[in-house]
């Protein structure tokens, strides 16, 4: 696989060039999704795998390190070429199939013809799918086009507009600050509903922000980008000022901010861009199918953001609040069909370009479920590589979409009401004890199929949500070490074994620059639910043998192949340590033949 990046650091708008934290399913304000054991609504999968990476290996929330961890994640990837500075600037396309995509790295004079099989837009503006002619939609569409009350009474070309962020630190003594002759100037009246207030229900902070100095949706957001960012910095420029110096009203010895010994620290010179082209898919998701929860067949990843609209104006529209976030009830479908074009046979898309309405675009385009959007449609591509098909064909074949969604189970990505049905998982057939167990924690709960609650508040649809706690939870008045033990009448051959861990998918968890969001996480260490130490043992001639032996661990999925495989009647999971409980969790165990 050949990943081409057009910037020198990965992570796009949470890169170290842009810096906001990344959100998603689990909303954030009033909008939180989250309850121990009830609603655990947080992304799993590879974003999972990141955050947890990153929240462990980078405690000083640095945005560079972030970066490197990215990139030290691709670089491990034995199947991946990884292509920074690369810019994608052509297609060559016949019988309506991309054959090649051009690709320019200025930094070493090289152009690129890339050839391949299936190509994935996930660009953002759609670099790759424009090249190749395929069709997108930009702008609002009117309020009757797809029977959307939240949208416009009249079409336009209008869209979200973009955001430079900054950081500032905290110094022992007064720090003076000169803005720009260039900065803009704000009154109180301009930031009435943004510095004043609270907007999206995140307090205006000093060491980060400010995600509502938005501006340049009333322009087109690639060809002028530009013009777009020389604005955001004049206006980030000008916040800062008002906030160092006071509006203009105030004495010159005033410091109405306690802002005196703030200092500057950083400022983005790429804006962070929310929105451009969308493409035209199989689907269009809408604003009826995300507050429905409407399920599709064809599911490959799940939504639950607000429906998050803004001013296209931005601080240009100072009596219009910063956003407009409509509840969505329950976590939603993300079906394939939004993923593949429509018009060309071996293009997919993934990321804030997928096929959907303006509205229905506020919920999608936020990060995290952009991350679950981008595994469910990179595991599509690799079953429609394997079986020689065309990305169009797939999401009309019931073997390839229940084939997809089980081996996303496989890798502890969430579907809504959708569970573990793999054929040849030995834990199924096993009689399972524990060493002790919880009345919500019974040992059983490991072969539920599901590993989340999701039928609490705002969880998934109540029809959908499978309820149970769906995790062994030993009891804590016995102590570690805790088992679980899997035992079959006749010897079973296992090569392979996976364990999903307790992460606390119930809590915020991401890189953030923004102190007071960053409090309501466990940053800096592992999750005190996960199982840190463990060992899988098997019995051989009545004596248990380890076979596996973990200390340290952070992680939520662990995959033990078995270099020489076994036959065994008997295997335990001994857990002997975690990473703060008293008592050790356990979603899933899968023992594959």
């Amino acid at each position: 696989m050949i990943l081409c990046q057009d910037r020198s650091v990965l992570g796009g708008n949470a890169s170290s060039e842009v810096r906001m934290h990344v959100v998603g399913a689990n909303g954030t304000g009033s909008f939180d999704r989250g309850a121990e054991l009830e609603t655990e609504a947080r992304e799993g999968g590879i974003i999972e795998e990141i955050r947890l990476e990153n929240c462990v290996r980078n405690p000083q929330r640095s945005a560079a390190i972030f970066d490197l961890i990215l990139y030290d994640l691709c670089r491990n990837e034995p199947n991946l070429t990884l292509m920074l500075n690369t810019t994608v600037t052509g297609a060559v396309v016949e019988d309506n199939r991309i054959r090649h995509a051009i690709a320019e790295r200025q930094s070493t004079e090289d152009r690129f013809q890339i050839a391949a099989e299936i190509f994935i837009d996930c660009t953002g503006d759609g670099r790759l799918g424009v090249e190749a002619g395929a069709a997108f939609l930009e702008g609002r569409e009117d309020r009757e086009a797809y029977a959307e009350s939240l949208a416009v009474e009249v079409a336009d070309s209008q869209r979200l507009g973009s955001t430079i962020l900054l950081q500032a630190r905290k110094h022992p003594n007064p720090m003076p600050y000169r803005a720009p002759t260039w900065a803009r100037k704000f009154s109180k009246q301009d930031l009435k509903l943004r510095l004043y207030s609270v907007p999206g229900e995140e307090e205006p902070t000093h060491e980060y922000g400010y995600w509502w100095a938005e501006w340049g949706g009333t322009l087109d957001t690639i060809k002028d980008n530009e013009t777009i960012r020389d604005e955001l910095l004049a206006i980030a420029l000008g916040i800062w000022d008002h906030v160092k110096n006071g509006p203009a009203e105030s004495k010159s010895n005033d410091d109405p901010f306690e802002a005196a010994n703030w200092a500057l620290d950083w400022i983005g010179f790429l804006p962070g861009k929310r929105e451009s082209r969308r493409f035209i898919g199989q689907h269009l998701l809408t604003q009826s199918d995300i507050l429905s929860s409407r399920q599709f067949a064809d599911a490959i990843a799940y939504g639950g953001w607000s429906l998050d609209l803004h001013p296209p104006e931005g601080v240009d529209a100072p009596e219009k609040a910063p956003c407009t976030q409509t509840r969505v009830p329950y976590l939603y479908d993300i079906p394939l069909r939004c993923c593949i074009a429509q018009d060309t046979e071996n293009l997919m898309f993934a990321g804030r370009n997928i096929s959907a309405t303006h509205v229905g675009f506020s919920s999608t385009r936020v990060m995290a479920t952009c991350a679950a959007i981008g595994q469910g449609v990179g595991t599509a591509a690799a079953f429609a590589q394997e079986h020689n098909l065309s990305p169009n064909v797939l999401a009309h074949s019931q073997t390839a979409i229940h084939t997809i969604q089980q081996t996303l189970h496989q890798d502890d990505a969430f579907l809504i009401g959708q569970t573990n049905r793999a054929p040849k998982d030995l834990a199924k057939s096993a009689t399972i004890t524990a060493s002790s167990e919880l009345p919500e924690g019974l040992a059983n709960n490991v072969i539920s199929g599901q590993t989340r609650s999701v039928h609490g508040p705002s969880g998934a649809p109540p029809s959908r949500a499978n309820a149970g706690s769906h995790r062994w939870m030993s009891d804590p008045e016995k102590g570690l070490p805790a088992w679980l033990q899997f035992e079959w009448d006749q010897p079973v051959c296992i090569t392979e074994i996976q364990l999903v861990f307790d992460t606390g998918l119930h809590r915020h968890l991401t890189l953030s620059h923004h102190d007071g969001y960053t409090s309501k996480m466990i940053w800096g260490r592992p999750q005190p639910e996960t199982v840190s130490d463990y060992e899988i043992k098997v019995k051989r001639k009545g004596e248990w043998v380890t076979e596996v032996l973990v200390t340290g661990n952070y992680q939520r999925l662990r995959k033990h192949l078995i270099e020489s495989s076994f036959q065994t009647n008997s295997l335990r999971i001994e857990v002997t340590g975690t990473n703060g409980l008293s008592h050790a969790r356990i979603m899933e165990v899968r023992l594959l033949s």
